[in-house]
């Protein structure tokens, strides 16, 4: 939670301006640009832009952009239908050509959006797609993996990454019908290509490598299973994986005229195309399979049932012997867009088929599976009879004198091409309604018909009176049950106002008076916003509205529950709670100094912190945390101790708030098993093994006193690599006895202390010691730092229990690092003196 007053907008955009950019809504402002990267918690509405800029004369209301690639809402000019999409945008660095884009990667293809659809990237590290009724539509399933942000890369891959820069989740690993330069295609995934030119949703056509021999296979049908193209070139990974990268000029066995920007896309028909950009638009460079299949070689090119002839166009089979057109055209203007019976094949009516030959016609698709156990031709014919999903039979013979033969079914209706194969005898047949299906609702009247009819209506008239009560009596039984329940929202509401010192409970209407309609917006968190009010006492407060359901309940209840009955002046007051149906708002006293993180980590020497204060607030913190795991009716673990969490008044006197997360723990308990929350950071090593004690809390309290003392982040990525997180950092400059390194170096009133400082810095150490028995309690931290005793052992910081390289966690794999990196101070540090 952020609560904050007398902010400093210069030491504010001085320290936070990426992140600030990172996290602007739809904006057209186009003086700022668009990021590439972003941080949790932010969100997008897809609304009608308020200023039309180039990006909207192509349908794309962009989130992140890097280069020529624009990730945001792909919208159709003719309605409303969106995706979340990634698109290559050359008109971005192309100012004198048309405003044309290709979208290479979309989340929702089969599940348009509208206006008032939202893209969120929570706290918890999920990012999701909503319609306007908050119906899900699209997640990346990352929550609990410890995702630290989303970045749209040069090439075009949207990812998201942990505190270790590793990469949780990509679009790269989920194609649609496109690859870009760069992306590789492994076994196991496919290209989709859409339903047409207009039409996004998944079409009949896919492209993939074969896991079990690393072929290029290219299939049509729901299920894939009709393969039209074949070939090899594909690579094998450490993980046995077959694979292949669209390289500059190569990919697979696929070679390249042109590079540049460009892309590959599997198209509706069935092609593999490469398309590059060209005089200021994309143009079709290169066939990828027009050394294989000719014209006439692709599944649906004359739609189905239809006969594609190699000299062009595209014909209905003949009628029979008898003269009788079994197939008419859909569209004459049209012919590709294929044949339909005149009688449709039902499954019902199977004693009326029969099977039309198409002579001088063979079968587009060159890999049907086939029934190699069907030797002849007519029990191959009796067979696709017998078979009701059966469209159509194919029976090649190879050497009918030794019964070399093979037998295709087909379920599937697709397009034959004229000129049969001449290498071996090939005989195709269609099965059609050979006759007129009698009407099952004819003669109902005649004589045999009738005494059985009646028996039914009879049957029916009892079966109605059954219902009929059964419904009556289930309806009176639901009201009685409707009268006597309580709404569960009510029952919840009821619970809270009987919490044992539960704070004033406001409605929301005073509330929103209070408030000014909430217009003085403080700041933002992961479960909701926090507005300044004022109470008609005069007493200023900061009302937290959570918005969400689930987590976000819990929360607030827990919220209500920890501090509702507690005080101490180093824990923040919950002044009050308003619990009204959808309404759930947590009214606390006004901090005007905001955060810790404003101050520690500003680099404005005039705002800066001095020592004095700093290590006033250390023992303030210490002293919050104290009376939660002792001074309490019951232990109280805070779980999520971070600078964030830590507020300070007009004489930056520090108190502990948000306890969204925290944990009750009976005082007999000395152990409890709890899931994995915090923040990745601050998380103790113990974590790992779901059982934790109140040392968790001192893990924490540890990180952040590195944070005061040092004047920067636990994990700063604008820094090298080695250097980023500052736990390692502490471990290499102790090891090298480089302590005064680690003082804060834009604080002159830091470093003129830096003795003390580096004094302090052996409580962190103290804190840090990655097994959790050695750490010390909070209430004997206390006493330390009020000089009430001193501590002579020596603490070994050598051999903590190493953490596992990866560790399972509700059944997703978790890089160990992303929680904590587990500190190996050594034993050079003898402990506080």
């Amino acid at each position: 939670m952020v609560v904050g007053g007398r902010r400093n907008t210069v030491c504010f955009l001085a320290t936070f301006l990426s992140l600030f950019i990172m996290s602007l809504l739809l904006t057209n402002v186009e003086a700022f640009g668009y990021p590439s990267t972003v941080m949790p918690s932010v969100s997008w509405t897809n609304v009608v832009p308020t200023d039309f800029s180039f990006w909207e004369s192509a349908g794309v209301r962009p989130i992140l952009v890097n280069g020529s690639f624009v990730c945001g809402f792909h919208c159709k000019f003719e309605g409303t239908a969106c995706l979340f999409a990634i698109s290559i945008f050359p008109s971005s660095l192309d100012s004198n050509s048309s405003f044309s884009t290709q979208m290479v990667w979309s989340a929702n293809r089969n599940k348009p959006i509208g206006l008032g659809a939202k893209l969120q990237f929570s706290q918890e590290g999920d990012l999701t797609l909503e319609d306007d009724h908050d119906t899900l539509v699209w997640s990346t399933n990352t929550i609990g993996k410890f995702v630290l942000g989303m970045k749209l890369t040069h090439q075009g891959n949207l990812i998201l990454f942990d505190g270790n820069n590793k990469t949780v989740w990509q679009s790269f690993d989920h194609p649609t019908d496109c690859l870009v330069l760069g992306q590789r295609l492994v076994s196991g995934q496919k290209l989709k290509a859409n339903m047409s030119s207009t039409d996004w949703t998944e079409g009949l056509y896919s492209f993939s490598i074969n896991s079990s021999n690393g072929y290029f296979v290219a299939s049509i049908g729901s299920n894939a299973t009709l393969d039209y193209y074949q070939s090899y070139g594909s690579q094998r990974n450490k993980r046995s994986q077959f694979y292949a990268i669209f390289s500059d000029n190569k990919f697979g066995p696929f070679n390249f005229l042109r590079a540049g920007v460009s892309f590959i896309q599997l198209g509706s028909d069935g092609h593999l195309r490469y398309f590059s950009w060209v005089e200021s638009e994309w143009k079709e460079v290169d066939d990828l399979f027009k050394d294989e299949l000719n014209q006439c070689d692709y599944p649906l090119v004359c739609g189905e049932y239809g006969i594609c002839s190699m000299g062009g166009g595209c014909n209905c089979p003949e009628p029979d012997e008898n003269n009788i057109a079994h197939f008419k055209m859909i569209n004459f203007d049209n012919p590709d867009l294929g044949c339909s019976p005149n009688v449709p094949i039902s499954c019902e009516s199977s004693s009326h088929e029969s099977l039309l030959e198409i002579k001088h016609v063979s079968l587009s698709t060159s890999y049907l599976p086939d029934n190699s156990n069907i030797t002849d031709i007519e029990s191959c014919k009796q067979a696709c009879l017998n078979n009701c999903s059966c469209k159509y039979v194919v029976f090649r013979s190879y050497n009918p004198m030794f019964g070399q033969s093979l037998c295709f079914f087909g379920s599937e209706a697709l397009s034959f091409k004229r000129e049969g194969d001449t290498y071996y005898n090939s005989f195709v047949f269609l099965k059609v309604q050979s006759s007129i299906v009698p009407n099952p609702q004819r003669n109902l009247s005649s004589p045999a018909h009738f005494p059985q009819t009646k028996k039914r209506q009879n049957v029916g008239v009892i079966l109605a009176i059954i219902l009929g009560a059964t419904f009556i009596g289930f309806l009176i039984f639901t009201v009685f049950l409707l009268k006597i329940k309580k709404d569960p929202k009510d029952v919840e509401e009821d619970y809270l106002g009987h919490i044992s010192g539960t704070p004033t409970r406001f409605s929301y209407e005073e509330l929103k008076v209070a408030t000014n309609n909430f217009s003085n917006k403080l700041g933002e968190g992961g479960f909701g916003c926090v507005f300044q009010g004022t109470l008609p006492c005069g007493a200023q407060i900061a009302v937290k509205c959570l918005d969400g359901f689930g987590p976000v309940k819990k929360s607030f209840i827990a919220e209500v529950e920890t501090i509702g009955s507690i005080h101490h002046f180093n824990l923040v007051r919950l002044v009050g709670f308003c619990a009204e149906k959808s309404h759930m708002l947590l009214v606390y006293e006004y901090m005007c100094n905001g955060s810790l993180d404003q101050w520690i980590f500003c680099r404005d020497k005039a705002l800066a912190l001095g020592w004095q204060c700093r290590r006033k607030i250390i023992l303030e913190i210490a002293n919050g945390l104290a009376y939660l795991h002792g001074g309490c009716r019951q232990k109280i673990i805070h779980l999520d101790i971070k600078p964030q969490n830590i507020l300070l008044d007009e004489n930056f006197n520090a108190k502990v708030s948000d306890f969204g997360l925290s944990k009750l723990v009976g005082r007999e308990q000395s152990q409890v098993v709890t899931t994995m929350r915090g923040t990745p950071g601050y998380m103790a090593p113990e974590w790992l093994n779901s059982v934790i004690t109140e040392k968790v809390d001192v893990y924490s309290f540890g990180i952040v006193v590195l944070e005061i003392l040092c004047g920067r982040k636990n994990v700063d990525r604008s820094l090298p690599e080695e250097d980023a997180h500052l736990v390692s950092l502490f471990k290499r400059k102790v090891e090298d006895g480089q302590f005064l390194d680690l003082v804060d170096k834009y604080n002159e009133e830091m470093q003129s202390n830096a003795v003390e400082v580096v004094e302090m810095m052996k409580v962190a150490a103290w804190c840090l010691q990655g097994e959790y028995a050695k750490r010390p309690s909070m209430s004997i931290m206390v006493k330390f730092l009020e000089g009430k005793m001193d501590d002579e052992n020596e603490y070994d910081f050598s051999n903590p229990p190493p953490p596992p390289a990866e560790v399972e966690t509700h059944g997703h794999q978790m890089d160990a690092a992303a929680i904590t990196a587990s500190p190996l101070i050594p034993s050079i540090l003898s402990g506080p003196r």
